[in-house]
Order: C-alpha cells, then structure tokens, then sequence
C-alpha cells in the first residue's frame, strides 16, 4: 500500500514514516504542498495522511485542490484542529478520516488496516492475500502455512519485485542461521510455486515474471 504522508514537523515525520514502513507500507514524503503535488503528478497513491498546518501551507487547501484535479485517494488528517468548524471544513476539502494529535501510531496503522486495506487484496499467479488477516488462498481454496513461512511469505508479497535484506528474513525464524533460512525457503517456493531469486549478499525477491 502506497502512503504519502504530508507532515512538515520532521521528528514526527520520521517516527511516523518508519513506524509505518515497519507495518510494511509504503511511505512518500513531503513536507510541503509543492512537494505533494510533485510527487502525485507523477505516481499514485493508495491513502493519503496530511497535517492541517504545514508552514505557510494548509492541509485543507492541498486536499481540495487534488480533489478539483480530479484525484479521489482517500485521505487522513492528522491534526491537533479538532473542533466542528476545523472537521467541517477538512470533509467539505474531501476527507474521509481524522485523527487528533498526539496519537499513538498503532492506532493509525489499525485505522488505516481496518477502513482502507481490508478489501485490498494482494495477487500473485494463483495466489490471492489479505494482509490484513493473513489469509492465503491458491485457486480460490485457503492455504494453511506455519507461522515461520506465513511470516516470509508476508514479507515477500508485500515487497514484489523488490529485494528482501537477508537479516529481516531471518527475524521471521526461531533460531535465525543461514541454513535453516535456506531450507524454510525452499519449503515456501515448493508449497507456493514461487519464483525467489537470490541477490547473492544482499537478500531474496519475489518476482513476477
């Protein structure tokens, strides 16, 4: 999932974005309005997450402007604005969602997992994933893994076509080595059908072929 958080406090940003990227999400930043209309001029997202006040710039503004161009990501404030003319306002822009400053970032993510993602499956071949629940199914029929491949395969299908480090796949195990990380991975290409190649040094990626 393809986030663009908009939040110019840049220790709030950092926290955030690596709390959110270690849910494995995708996370763009921008600090600025011009930033985020550089970045959604050339990509699309799948949720935006805006302050209101962000310098000399205004959250609504940048909102109703994306939503006069056409562009109907669903979209969270994060914001300490939280009286009835300040969220009148921020839904009238095309808002979908608020949360109040200061927030735990686990309450965001289960927003985000229960309103946004719930419906966004994942495909790869014959496989169809929820991330949220972790449910995998091949042809239609649930396949059950144990929670050691249920955790690598997570990793490798939310990070398609990209490399996996090695030390973050070796996390996933109980007793985390080389060759017990080699044989797991042979279990789950065989169980799947999934095409891994290994980046010697570096770490696995799932690809698409």
């Amino acid at each position: 999932m393809k986030i663009l958080l908009l939040e110019d406090n840049k220790t709030l940003h950092k926290s955030l974005k690596a709390y959110l990227e270690m849910e494995s999400f995708d996370v763009f930043s921008a600090f600025s309005a011009d930033k985020v209309y550089d970045l959604t001029y050339d990509s699309t997202f799948d949720l935006y997450i805006f302050d209101v006040n962000i310098g000399l710039d205004n959250g609504f503004d940048v909102l109703k402007s994306l939503r006069n161009a056409g562009d109907k990501t669903p979209t969270i404030y994060i914001t300490a604005l939280t009286d009835i003319s300040s969220m009148t306002k921020g839904f009238n822009a095309g808002a979908d969602d608020y949360i109040k400053k200061p927030f735990d970032p686990e309450e965001l993510v289960l927003r985000i997992k229960s309103r946004y993602l719930i419906d966004n499956l994942l495909h790869y071949k014959d496989l169809d994933y929820n991330p949220v629940t972790k449910e995998i199914y091949q042809s239609e029929k649930l396949v059950h893994l144990s929670s050691i491949l249920s955790g690598l395969f997570h990793l490798f299908i939310t990070h398609k076509n990209r490399v996996v480090a090695t030390h973050i796949l070796l996390d996933e195990l109980v007793a985390p080595n080389a060759n017990a990380l080699r044989v797991n991975m042979s279990k789950l290409k065989s169980k799947l059908n999934l095409d891994i190649k290994n980046i010697k040094g570096v770490g696995y990626m799932l690809e698409e072929l």
